[in-house]
C-alpha cells in the first residue's frame, strides 16, 4: 500500500482525505443494497469527481445475510478492493469436501474425500462468511472514500422514466432522484426491472428445498467438513459450515412439488426440515439447539434476455441497467449468486467511471450486457445441471464426485471467459503468454518486488482504482523507455503519468542481480517522487516465466483490464499495434 505521496498523513492510511463534489445532479444512482449494489457503489466512491447515490428500500444495513459462500475468484477482487485479509480472518475456510452415499444395506457412508480447490488454481480459498458481514467490509470502504458515500435507507422506488434526451427520473417515496445513470441492483423482484418491462424467463424444477443456519450437537463425523450426502429413500443434504466454528448450514432436499403448486402452498416449518434432515443423516444422530435462520425455497433458473435499457446490438446506448439477481436468479447450493453478482457489478463500475471520465464513448456500455449476459446463461445451464444432478436417486457414487470435481473451477469463479470483442483481442500472440488466457481473468504468481525485496502476489498489484495495467515480461530485448512513452501520453493533460495506464516490468534476472534502469520508476505527485515499485523478479522457487509460460526469449506485454480480466497479449517490440488497441479503449494518445 502507497501513501504520503504528497507529504506525511497521519492516521488510517485506508480513510483517504475527504473532498467536497459540488456537483447537484447525480451521475449514477444505485438502487439496492445488496453484494451488487454495494460492490459498484464501493467501487464509484473513490471517484470523488462522480456523484454517486444509492438507495435501499430497507431501514438499515443487513443483519442476516442468505448468502455464504465466496469463492476464489471474489477473494481476488475482494484483495483488489483491500479488505481480502479481513475477510480470510473471519471465515470458514473450505479445505476439503466429502461425499457419503448408501451401502448396499442402505446406510450412509463416506464414499469418497477430494480437495475442494484444485491446486494451483488461484493464490486464494474458497471461504464461507456472512453475507452480511461482506456488506460491512463495503459499507466501512464507502465511508473511507473520499464522498464519504452512504446509503439512503427507507427509500422505495416506486417509478422510472427514460426521456430522450435529459437524466433519468426515478420516483421514490422520498420524491423524484434525476440521474444520468440508473444501476437496479434490487433483487428478483427489482422495481427497475420491472420499469423496464424486461421479464426474468425460465423455468422452475418443481422440487422444494429447505435451507437452516443452525448450533446443533451430533456424532456425524464430517459435521465441519462441506458434505454432500445422498440417500436411499429420504433425499439428499448439502452440509456448509459456517463461521466461527460452531453453525453450520443445511441445504435438506424435502419434496417434488405437483405442477402449478408453489412451495408455500406445503405451509412447512423448521420441524418440517430437522425431521427431513435427521431422516437423511441416519443412523446419525442430530439434536438442533438453535436455529438461526431459515427458509423454504424453490428450485429454479431464471435470466432476462439483456441487462440495459437498450440491447448490444441498439444504436442507442443504455442509461439504466440491472444486476446480480435483479437480471438471473438460481438455486443456492452452488453459492454462485452472490459471487456473479459482484462481478456484474465489478464489470460496469469501470465502464461507467470511463465514460463520465470522458476517456471513453457511451458506446463501452453495450458491453456489460453483451458480456455479463452471456455469462449469466452460462450459469443458468451449470445451475440446472447442479441441481439435477444432486437430486438424482440411484447414480454411481463416483459419478456424483466426478461431477463435482468437473465443475469445480467454475464454482471456484475462474472459468468466466470474455470472447473477442471491443475490449478482447484475438489470440494471434497468445503463444507468448499461454498461462494468461485473454477474455479470463489475470492468474495471479509469486515474484520479488525488487525495490524492497518484498515476496508478493503480482496479481496484487491491481487495486479496484479503475485503471488499466500493462504487465511488462522482459524479453531479451529492452523496450522499458518506450512503452512508457506510451504509457504517458495516454495520461490526461497534469495527471501522474500512470493515471491511466499502469506499467509493471518482470524480468528474468533474479532480484539481487536486477538494476533500476530496467523499468520505468515514474515521478509522482507534487515532490516529484520516484516510484519505485514498479519492477519485479522471479521467485526462485516459483519462478512466474514458468508457472505463466512466458516466452523468454520474445517476452510479453500483458494488457489487463480495471476488472482484472486479460484484454490483450503482444510482442514487446509491436508498439504500433498496442498504441492502436490502447486507443481505442482510453482514447487517443
Amino acid at each position: 500500500m502507497q501513501y504520503h505521496l504528497n507529504g506525511f498523513r497521519p492516521g488510517d492510511p485506508k480513510r483517504q482525505p475527504a473532498t467536497q463534489n459540488t456537483k447537484t445532479d447525480t451521475d449514477v444512482l444505485i438502487v439496492g443494497t445488496g453484494p451488487a449494489g454495494l460492490t459498484l457503489a464501493a467501487y464509484l466512491a473513490q471517484f470523488s469527481h462522480i456523484r454517486t447515490r444509492i438507495v435501499e428500500q430497507r431501514d438499515g444495513p443487513l443483519v442476516m445475510g442468505q448468502a455464504d459462500g465466496i469463492a476464489c475468484r471474489t477473494m481476488e477482487m475482494f484483495e483488489a478492493f483491500g479488505f481480502a485479509h479481513l475477510v480470510d480472518r473471519e471465515a470458514y475456510h473450505v479445505n476439503e469436501t466429502t461425499f457419503w452415499n448408501p451401502d448396499n444395506t442402505g446406510t450412509i457412508t463416506r464414499t469418497g474425500r477430494i480437495d475442494d480447490v484444485e491446486a494451483g488454481l488461484s493464490e486464494m480459498p474458497h471461504v464461507i462468511l456472512s453475507q452480511a458481514r461482506v456488506h460491512d467490509f463495503y459499507l466501512d470502504l464507502m465511508r473511507n472514500a473520499p464522498t464519504r458515500l452512504e446509503p439512503e435507507y427507507g427509500t422505495q422506488v416506486t417509478g422510472l422514466t427514460i426521456p430522450d434526451e435529459g437524466p433519468v427520473s426515478v420516483e421514490t417515496n422520498h420524491g423524484t432522484i434525476q440521474a444520468h445513470y440508473v444501476v437496479g441492483c434490487d433483487g428478483a423482484r427489482s422495481a427497475v426491472r420491472r420499469a423496464l418491462d424486461i421479464p426474468l424467463k425460465g423455468e422452475a424444477e418443481n422440487a422444494a428445498w429447505g435451507v437452516m443456519d443452525i448450533l446443533a450437537t451430533t456424532d456425524f463425523p464430517d459435521i465441519r467438513l462441506k458434505t454432500a450426502i445422498q440417500s436411499k429413500n429420504q433425499g439428499s443434504l448439502l452440509i456448509i459450515p459456517r463461521e466461527g466454528g460452531y453453525m453450520v448450514r443445511f441445504y435438506i432436499e424435502l419434496a417434488k412439488l405437483n405442477p402449478n403448486e408453489r412451495v408455500a402452498d406445503r405451509d412447512l416449518t423448521p420441524d418440517d426440515l430437522i425431521a427431513a434432515a435427521k431422516l437423511i443423516l441416519a443412523p446419525y444422530t442430530l439434536y438442533v439447539k438453535d436455529i438461526v435462520w431459515w427458509s423454504v425455497y424453490e428450485i429454479g433458473q431464471r435470466v432476462t434476455d439483456q441487462f440495459a435499457d437498450t440491447g448490444p446490438n441498439d444504436d442507442i446506448p443504455p442509461r439504466v441497467f440491472i444486476a446480480g439477481d435483479a437480471c438471473h436468479t438460481h438455486s443456492p447450493k452452488a453459492g454462485q449468486g452472490m459471487n456473479v453478482s459482484m462481478q456484474d457489478a465489478f464489470n460496469l463500475g469501470w465502464k461507467l467511471q470511463s465514460v463520465l471520465d470522458g476517456r471513453a464513448s457511451h458506446d463501452l456500455l453495450h458491453t456489460y450486457s453483451a458480456e455479463r449476459r452471456a455469462i449469466a446463461q452460462e450459469l443458468i445451464d451449470f445451475d440446472r445441471e447442479f441441481a439435477r444432478a444432486f437430486a438424482a436417486r440411484g447414480q454411481d457414487p463416483q459419478t456424483f464426485q466426478n461431477h463435482f470435481q468437473k465443475h469445480a473451477r467454475y464454482t471456484a469463479g475462474i472459468e468466466t471467459h470474455y470472447k473477442p470483442g471491443p475490449l478482447t483481442a484475438a489470440d494471434t500472440h497468445q503463444h507468448l503468454a499461454t498461462g494468461y488466457p485473454i477474455g479470463k481473468r489475470f492468474h495471479s504468481a509469486p515474484v520479488i518486488r525488487w525495490a524492497d525485496a518484498h515476496k508478493m502476489q503480482l496479481g496484487h498489484t491491481i487495486l479496484a482504482d479503475g485503471r488499466w495495467r500493462l504487465f511488462h515480461f522482459a524479453g531479451n530485448t529492452d523496450h522499458t523507455e518506450t512503452l512508457a512513452s506510451i504509457i504517458a501520453q495516454h495520461a490526461p493533460k497534469g495527471a501522474e503519468p500512470d493515471a491511466i495506464i499502469d506499467l509493471r516490468t518482470i524480468v528474468q534476472t533474479p532480484h539481487r542481480e536486477a538494476q533500476a534502469t530496467a523499468a520505468h520508476m515514474p515521478a509522482k505527485g507534487q515532490f516529484h517522487l520516484q516510484d519505485r515499485e514498479k519492477l519485479f523478479c522471479p521467485d526462485p522457487g516459483s519462478n512466474i516465466f514458468d508457472m505463466r509460460a512466458i516466452d523468454r526469449e520474445i517476452g510479453a506485454l500483458v494488457l489487463v483490464r480495471p476488472d482484472q480480466y486479460v484484454s490483450h497479449v503482444l510482442p514487446p517490440g509491436q508498439q504500433d499495434a498496442l498504441v492502436t488497441w490502447l486507443s481505442q479503449i482510453v482514447g487517443s494518445a
